[in-house]
């Protein structure tokens, strides 16, 4: 459109990208780029849509449906930069520009999904006798875009879209809040040690990171133990000095709610609000309905009643734990001649791993030298899609990224044909928000001829210069189950944007990447990749069967935390408006919740709790936490036929043209049913969790 043509030629937006696979061109983009940028794409995107609901001819397919799938290209170019780089490496010009455009893209999504003339247009292709005629992707395309203008008030009075829009561009600004202010607060909480004896139990490797940190911090001298998402932070596995423990626990508890400038209650109570007066506009009993009727739950009462199924022998297998981990503490402090002391929630995770060590002959500080990350990454990750897909990596030197940590990847079929390109950004810094998680700059899609480029980002501790990253058990977990997101995205093989990578339910998107974490373990895989740092010594196979034997050891609690966590989120969205409207006290009500499920247990708290619960503030899962545990029961489903029938080439390739090649263009439960040849099993998940009778 000619709008684009009214930015410089300077201006890296303005037209695709000609770097390979239109990898954007993060050396040339500069901060006063995105202004004009972002403001010429609202204007060519509205123009677009301008040009659909004007057109004299009678609507169709493809002056409609397509029309609108080209639409707001150059939009979708710097949005998607700029909130990657929001997420992880950014500044006081993001904070600010992310802050200011939030609601603005709300108005403009509004504008178009509010359209009335638009979705009358989209109706009408619906209605049309010849669109069973068309491929069923093309039926989909129609469908689920109905929907989603129904969604968004499309066929509602003036009155109702005018309010509509006042809540949704509220709710972005409140999601960037939340966000930038829990990212303050978490690098504000930061621990810092005085002494490597309160470090005590940690690896060198963690102590020098540590050391690094605080280096960073002008703190020279000291440590500073940085925060990751979760209530309970990784290294409280090794930390042996109590004391830290417990005020690493507390400063992780404190993020969002310390009554500073910082503080996130008052956003994600305004934002429970919002969402359930939007719900009740549109004709939904709440929010959590809303967001259901989207996913394969279908009904908010569907995942009331999947929850209640689990809850309960998580709770008992959790206190079962708590028990065996007393008696343990009891009897080690009688064998030291020292008085005992009960179980906190800052030793849980000491002494469960004590425990496995000690039943199960498996230490989980142990094991850390056999998961150098780049191993991991090459000899684990990248080997194991190999052998299941036939992809190979090369790394690319010669494009630029947007911090000197992220490495790029070319990944090719086994043809040599190209799949797209695989950025890998594993290193905390204050610049990233926490946790793990992969998108996409560039989404495959046939109608605009696009390729594909995604990235993988985690939160690894970077390791001074000259040492190697150890990873842990559960970062090495993650590693694997991000890149089941990335396979995801660049299997995409779709026609339209709508339908790319990952635009598929959200309790299906955590199907396939907790696929891939079955891999880990695999024998044959972990006898190349899990290899001791200094020994070149395989992880014995007879570990790796203590693992597996071990594995329903601590079951009990992080399915309650995770499940607790669930709760959290269900509740608050599960409220009426007037209900919501009643809620003055955050935590009263997070007890409560916790209480009437069975899960309100001070030694296992939620793995996230409201002040800190970005998933669903600031992260899309609103109402959708639920769906890892959803999710959970395909993927331990699917795991059992792959050990059943084997990872070979062809079940991979089964697996990736039912599942993963597929996107949105396809309903989630037909591919599922289309690999697995039947509807999905829960037993495998009780099994693997301990939760079977």
């Amino acid at each position: 459109m000619t709008d684009a043509m009214t930015l410089p030629a300077t201006n890296p937006f303005a037209s695709r990208s000609t770097l390979p696979f239109e990898m954007p061109p993060f050396d040339a983009i500069r901060d006063e780029h995105f202004r004009p940028a972002l403001e010429a794409g609202f204007r060519e995107e509205r123009a677009e849509v301008e040009a659909i609901v004007s057109n004299p001819e009678p609507a169709s397919f493809e002056n409609t449906l397509v029309a609108l799938e080209r639409a707001g290209a150059l939009l979708n170019r710097v949005s998607t930069v700029m909130n990657n780089l929001s997420g992880t490496d950014s500044d006081e010009f993001l904070d600010e520009l992310e802050s200011e455009y939030a609601p603005k893209f709300a108005a403009h999504s509004d504008a178009i999904l509010q359209n009335t003339r638009l979705a009358e247009r989209v109706q009408a292709v619906a209605n049309d006798p010849s669109l069973a005629e068309r491929s069923s992707e093309d039926q989909r395309l129609v469908t689920e875009t109905l929907a989603a203008f129904r969604r968004a008030g499309a066929f509602l009075d003036e009155a109702s879209k005018s309010r509509l829009s006042e809540i949704n561009g509220r709710l972005s600004s409140l999601a960037t809040s939340f966000e930038q202010h829990l990212l303050a607060d978490t690098n504000d909480l930061a621990l810092v040690v005085d002494s490597r004896e309160e470090l005590a139990g940690l690896s060198e490797a963690d102590i020098e990171a540590a050391r690094a940190v605080a280096k960073e911090r002008g703190l020279d001298g000291k440590f500073v133990l940085t925060l990751v998402l979760p209530t309970s932070q990784p290294i409280m596995e090794s930390l042996e000095h109590r004391p830290t423990r417990q005020r690493l626990f507390a400063a992780s508890r404190a993020r969002g709610s310390r009554g500073n400038e910082h503080d996130t209650r008052a956003i994600g109570l305004e934002m429970v609000k919002l969402r359930a007066e939007r719900a009740e506009i549109l004709g939904y009993a709440s929010h959590a309905d809303y967001v259901a009727e989207d996913a394969m739950a279908k009904s908010a009462k569907a995942i009331t009643e999947r929850l209640e199924l689990l809850v309960a022998p998580a709770a008992r297998n959790a206190a079962a734990e708590q028990e065996r981990l007393q008696r343990f503490i009891d009897q080690e402090q009688a064998a030291r001649g020292k008085e005992s002391f009960t179980l906190e929630p800052w030793d849980f995770a000491y002494y469960a791993a004590k425990v496995r060590a000690h039943d199960y002959a498996v230490d989980a500080a142990a094991l850390r030298p056999y998961f150098e990350a780049e191993r991991v990454l090459k000899d684990g990750v990248f080997a194991g899609a190999t052998a299941l897909y036939g992809i190979t990596f090369a790394e690319r030197h010669d494009l630029p990224v947007y911090h000197e940590d992220v490495r790029v990847f070319e990944v090719s079929n086994e043809d040599g044909s190209p799949v797209g390109l695989f950025m890998l950004d594993l290193y905390t810094r204050d610049s990233k928000r926490g946790g793990a998680w992969m998108t996409d700059f560039v989404q495959q899609n046939r109608l605009e001829n696009k390729p594909t480029v995604v990235v993988n980002v985690l939160n690894v501790p970077k390791p001074p210069k000259g040492m190697p990253t150890l990873l842990t058990f559960d970062e090495t977990i993650t590693m694997f189950h991000e890149f089941g997101h990335a396979l995801h995205g660049l299997f995409g093989q779709v026609e339209y944007p709508s339908f790319g990578g990952t635009n598929v339910p959200r309790d299906f998107v955590e199907f396939p990447s907790q696929v891939n974490e079955m891999w880990m373990l695999w024998p044959e895989l972990a006898a190349k990749y899990a290899r001791h740092i200094e020994t070149d010594e395989a992880l014995p196979r007879e570990t790796i069967e203590k693992v597996r034997a071990a594995s329903l050891w601590g079951e009990g609690f992080s399915t309650s935390e995770y499940l607790a966590a669930t709760v959290v989120d269900h509740a608050w969205h599960t409220l009426s408006r007037a209900e919501a409207d009643a809620v003055t006290d955050v935590e009263a009500f997070e007890r409560v919740a916790l209480e009437r499920a069975g899960l309100l247990n001070p030694v296992v708290p939620p793995r996230y709790s409201t002040p800190y619960f970005q998933h669903i503030f600031a992260g899309g899962y609103s109402a959708g936490y639920y769906s890892y545990i959803w999710a959970e029961v395909l993927d331990a489903d699917t795991a059992e036929w792959f050990t059943k029938n084997g990872a070979t080439r062809e079940n991979g390739e089964r697996f990736r043209r039912e599942v993963l090649s597929v996107g949105g263009a396809k309903d989630p439960m037909e591919a599922f049913r289309s690999f697995m040849g039947r509807d999905a099993d829960i037993q495998p998940l009780l099994k693997r969790r301990g939760l079977s009778a």
